[in-house]
């Protein structure tokens, strides 16, 4: 039997999970209805990560507790900045999702702190600026989000396209390079992926005045326009992932 001719199998997307409970969730699903595979690897359970991108389609680097800065804690973070700034230099489609997002700041020269005016939690109005208007991954994205951090990119690396901005100033969403995205809230979950990280988060919420129970019934009741909100940015994303 020949096999000339036939086209190799697609690449899939570089998928890091940083904990288990931070799984790619609606966003992961929203890539497979798309069209694209996935190949979730969990360094923090001993999986390796790629030495380089070249098997891959892009790179999606989930949310997790630790900071962007924490690599000596953390072993694979130091590895998967480095695969950011491979993917970063050529043109991989990168997206990250908030400590993702923040690592990707971290990685490409920008400065990751602890927020000043303290913990973002809940779901939030997404302050859209207008480049974002015909940005081909978030233009067609929707208003509110789901927050759940401390750090912030307190300043964005050199050439970084800002498209939001929370009230208070805080970075949301940036284009860090041409084909490298990061958002700092979470597309990927509802309430059922939200609950167990904010039960884990009550006390500390609680005495900055936050009602969970009320949050987590926002979030609930939300759920309809969040799926329709996010969906969009996983499937353009899914369109610039290369063969």
């Amino acid at each position: 039997m020949s096999f000339e001719g036939q086209r190799p199998p697609p690449r899939p997307v570089l998928v890091v999970q940083h904990e288990d409970q931070c799984l790619p969730g609606w966003v992961g699903e929203w890539l497979t209805d798309a069209g694209a595979t996935l190949d979730v690897r969990h360094p923090y359970a001993g999986h390796p990560l790629p030495e380089d991108l070249s098997g891959h389609a892009g790179l999606l680097v989930l949310g997790g507790h630790m900071g962007a800065n924490d690599d000596a804690d953390y072993e694979w973070l130091g590895p998967t900045k480095a695969l950011v700034r491979e993917a970063a230099q050529d043109g991989i489609p990168t997206l990250g999702i908030c400590l993702g997002h923040q690592l990707i700041g971290a990685a490409l020269g920008g400065e990751v702190v602890v927020n000043p005016a303290g913990q973002q939690f809940g779901l939030q109005k997404i302050g859209w600026l207008a480049a974002a208007s015909d940005d081909p991954v978030l233009g067609d994205c929707g208003p509110r989000g789901i927050h759940l951090n401390h750090d912030i990119v307190m300043e964005a690396p050199p050439g970084t396209v800002v498209l939001a901005r929370a009230a208070t100033g805080e970075l949301q969403a940036a284009r860090f390079a041409p084909t490298v995205w990061g958002v700092q809230w979470h597309p990927e979950v509802g309430v059922q992926a939200f609950t167990p990280w904010a039960e884990h988060d009550r006390v500390e919420a609680a005495g900055r005045g936050v009602d969970v129970d009320a949050c987590l019934a926002e979030i609930a009741d939300a759920e309809l326009e969040l799926r329709r909100s996010w969906r969009p940015l996983a499937i353009d994303f899914a369109l610039l992932l290369r063969p």
